[in-house]
């Protein structure tokens, strides 16, 4: 079996997720990769067939969408070029992890295709989401990667095609510890912003993930650490808590190690609020975005006794193999749970 996997490159939560996901799709036959997007800070450790710079996202450095510079990165004649050369006909199974240029391709060239990710959660209205709805939000997290099926990933199984998160093999097989420091991992502020905040907190250490730092430093009680796999993991088993965007994937990892967390959501990213929502009904501690008031926030939430979390139903393998059997023809025997599939 030939496949394509389409996955979004912007930011680093679906990138970590296809590398958990590659082993086992490989069961199924030969992979190709479509990356698109241009502001991951994660390399995929996988051959990439097809590159392309997408619709990326950017950021200020104070918590939000940069807006102009995202305008100014799009350019209409590449994208209608990628899709007419993108060739997903010669494709058994294309499975598209919100990425537009595939979805794109396969309605001009009407080949199926499956949207799996977090992002085709939001297909049901069961899913979780802000009270204060946003309707050109609705309308992109529906319409930016269409396809002829869904399989969504949430932080709790909303509908009969939502699943559980896809988490990173390093964090299933840990130990969770309290080494006492604070992780930070907020890429929509730089590093300036981030120490304003962090500075007043002195009794507090951080390691903060930074999109701006080449190696790492120390700046009194504040760390700063470039992005890489596995340096996050080791600090995200071993902090007390952790300050995140609310973005998906590390949430999702903080839940599992029941580690505590305040997740502030992008400011203009609807998926982001919609995902404050989720994990403020799971008892997450979620902020509009850092100002005047965090060292108050941050203080009533780290003495807080109370450390929400959720078991997770099913494992990585357990997930592709759904996946396989809802979108393929192939013909096999898929008892859900397996007793080695499943963990609690």
């Amino acid at each position: 079996m030939n496949i394509l996997y389409s996955i979004q490159a912007t930011g680093n939560g679906h990138i970590s997720r296809a590398m958990e996901l590659l082993p086992y799709l490989e069961k199924f036959g030969k992979i190709d990769i479509f990356l698109s997007g241009a502001n991951s800070t994660l390399s995929l450790d996988a051959p990439i067939t097809y590159r392309s710079k997408g619709l990326s996202l950017y950021y200020t450095c104070e918590g939000s969408l940069n807006y102009w510079k995202m305008m100014r990165n799009i350019s209409p004649l590449r994208i209608r070029k990628e899709v007419q050369d993108l060739p997903v006909e010669k494709y058994d199974l294309v499975i598209n992890d919100f990425e537009c240029i595939t979805s794109l391709a396969c309605a001009r060239k009407k080949v199926p295709s499956v949207n799996f990710g977090h992002q085709a959660s939001f297909l049901s209205d069961k899913t979780p989401r802000p009270e204060k709805m946003n309707k050109t939000g609705e309308w992109i997290l529906k319409n930016y990667a269409r396809a002829s099926q869904y399989i969504g990933l949430h932080f709790e199984c909303y509908d009969d095609f939502i699943f559980s998160p896809v988490i990173k093999e390093d964090i299933l097989q840990a130990t969770p510890r309290n080494d006492g420091h604070i992780t930070v991992y907020l890429p929509s502020y730089c590093d300036n912003q981030l120490t304003r905040f962090l500075q007043p907190l002195k009794d507090h250490r951080f390691q903060v993930f930074s999109k701006d730092a080449k190696e790492r430093k120390t700046e009194g009680h504040i760390t700063f650490i470039p992005v890489n796999k596995h340096d996050f993991n080791e600090s995200l088993i071993s902090c007390h808590g952790i300050v995140c965007g609310a973005g998906f994937e590390t949430p999702a990892e903080a839940l599992h190690l029941k580690k505590k967390m305040i997740a502030i959501p992008i400011k203009g990213q609807y998926e982001q609020q919609c995902n404050a929502a989720a994990l403020e009904k799971i008892g997450i501690r979620t902020l509009d975005k850092l100002d005047d008031d965090f060292t108050d926030n941050f203080n009533n939430w780290v003495n807080d006794p109370e450390t929400p979390s959720v078991s997770y139903q099913y494992s990585t393998e357990a997930i592709v193999n759904m996946l396989m059997y809802r979108c393929t023809n192939l013909q096999y025997e898929l008892e859900i749970p397996y007793p080695d599939l499943v963990f609690n």
